[in-house]
């Protein structure tokens, strides 16, 4: 018989030693459930929402135009009355847009006003935001509003002569040579004129509970905004539609903007 057969005590002992470390490797494998069970209820307590990618809030709008940004069950919608060659709306734009991604209470949505004094132009870089939505979405419209601001000349000048929009694609040609981005832009600024609104940039906030609007004229930003979701969240206020914008902010809030008394 071999010297290095395991004897019958020797085997017994292995088992025991085997037997015991069982248990204690049982307990920490429930451990680590029970910790990774409690980390997800947490998680998924109400307070604590599930966070939402750029992707995923874009989808959750309808499908454009109007085009937003922001959560699309925030409580305030804020409308931009915006003109892609104005030089005011250029400056003030990315502070708005760091103000809504601040603030997920609240949402932006733009409305296209292109004034007279700086057509064809300003109209024409609508309708390249307007396709650059309609082939691509929410998240798109925005890229794009944000590139023409970073590279239009501004005033009325357009775009520099060697310069177009790097995103052109076979769906946005097919929409920059049909009529519909036109006919929205037009539409679009008919609806603000009709309503009085001949300025740029202009915010019109609307609260979505209190049913409460208010217009903002000039490039209002930081506490004054603050103020104003204040204002027509307030259920002791009278509709704010009443209420200049001045009042409405507790600080001055008209600011420089263009509008057609300018250009008389």
């Amino acid at each position: 018989m071999s010297s290095k057969q395991t004897t019958l005590p020797s085997r017994s002992k292995a088992i025991r030693k085997r037997a015991g470390r069982l248990p204690r490797l049982s307990w920490v494998v429930a451990g680590i459930f029970v910790a990774g069970l409690l980390g997800w209820l947490l998680y998924r307590t109400p307070g604590a929402p599930t966070p939402r990618t750029g992707a995923e809030v874009a989808q959750a709008h309808p499908a454009g135009p109007p085009w937003r940004h922001g959560p699309a069950d925030a409580r305030f919608t804020l409308t931009l009355y915006a003109d892609l060659e104005c030089p005011f709306c250029k400056a003030y734009y990315p502070t708005l847009m760091a103000w809504i991604d601040a603030h997920p209470e609240a949402s932006l949505r733009w409305h296209h006003l292109p004034l007279a004094m700086h057509d064809p132009e300003a109209s024409r870089l609508a309708r390249v935001a307007e396709c650059a939505g309609e082939a691509q979405g929410h998240e798109a419209f925005f890229d794009a509003i944000a590139w023409l601001y970073q590279n239009t000349r501004g005033d009325g000048q357009g775009l520099p002569t060697d310069q177009a929009w790097p995103g052109l694609t076979t769906a946005m040609r097919t929409c920059l040579d049909s009529d519909r981005p036109a006919a929205i832009v037009r539409a679009q600024a008919d609806e603000a004129l009709r309503s009085g609104i001949n300025a740029t940039p202009t915010v019109r906030l609307d609260d979505g509970l209190t049913g409460k609007t208010l217009l903002l004229h000039g490039p209002v930003e930081g506490d004054a905004l603050l103020s104003a979701l204040d204002l027509v969240a307030s259920p002791d206020r009278p509709d704010a539609r009443s209420v200049g914008a001045a009042d409405a902010a507790g600080t001055a809030v008209r600011g420089r903007r263009h509008g057609l008394a300018e250009a008389q």
